[in-house]
């Protein structure tokens, strides 16, 4: 294993994805449902974020240059994005982009159906998540950080599964006050890694600021 790429990767991911951050949205979305059926919808949620995650990383860069579109490109505005989320985070604003608008809130369907959709897409598996796996995927250049890539992702997976499982339990605990110091924390390192991933796209695509 990479051990440098898998702590990096794992920042970034744990920050969008945050199982803690995202726990009071899963409790909202499957209010009225049976803890059974909350189990239920966590075991989903966790299958098909594997499912479609995996599938953004294994083929995001074939269809970004199906469009015409380099992955430094796709760096730089990826970045903004994750950035945009960041700030949201920071100032304890829900991303639309992620969470949905009070439209699309209004609309969400009953709690036994909405496993993939809300939770796992846009939720979990939105536009910033889907940024970072692309970009850390094109970095991949051996096992070791293959290896490191696949443990990072199925082991967040794993652990946001399983704190959905234990969300009756772990929503009795959870302070407010804990949520919105997580919040403040993951969207501070997002901002950082935000930054990163743009200066990194635009010296690739404007050398001159390599120096």
């Amino acid at each position: 294993m990479d051990t440098s790429f898998a702590i990096t990767f794992f920042g970034a991911i744990f920050a969008i994805m945050n199982p803690i951050s995202n726990l009071p949205i899963f409790l909202s979305i499957t209010e009225g449902a049976s803890q059974a059926d909350q189990r239920r919808i966590a075991m989903k949620a966790g299958l098909y974020c594997l499912i479609l995650g995996g599938a953004f990383a294994a083929a995001g860069t074939q269809v970004l240059t199906l469009f015409g579109i380099s992955v430094d490109d796709f760096r730089v505005a990826g970045g903004l994005v994750v950035l945009l989320l960041a700030l949201n985070m920071l100032s304890g604003q829900e991303s639309s982009s992620h969470h949905g608008t009070d439209a699309e809130k209004d609309a969400y369907p009953a709690a036994d159906t909405v496993a993939f959709y809300p939770l796992t897409f846009p939720i979990l598996v939105g536009p910033g998540t889907i940024t970072t796996l692309i970009v850390y995927s094109h970095q991949i250049t051996g096992a070791a950080q293959l290896t490191s890539f696949v443990v990072v992702f199925v082991g967040m997976v794993g652990f946001l599964t399983l704190t959905f499982w234990n969300a009756p339990v772990l929503g009795k605990h959870l302070s407010g006050t804990a949520r919105v110091i997580m919040s403040r924390l993951m969207g501070m390192i997002l901002a950082a890694i935000a930054v990163a991933m743009i200066m990194d796209g635009l010296k690739a695509l404007l050398p001159g600021l390599a120096g």
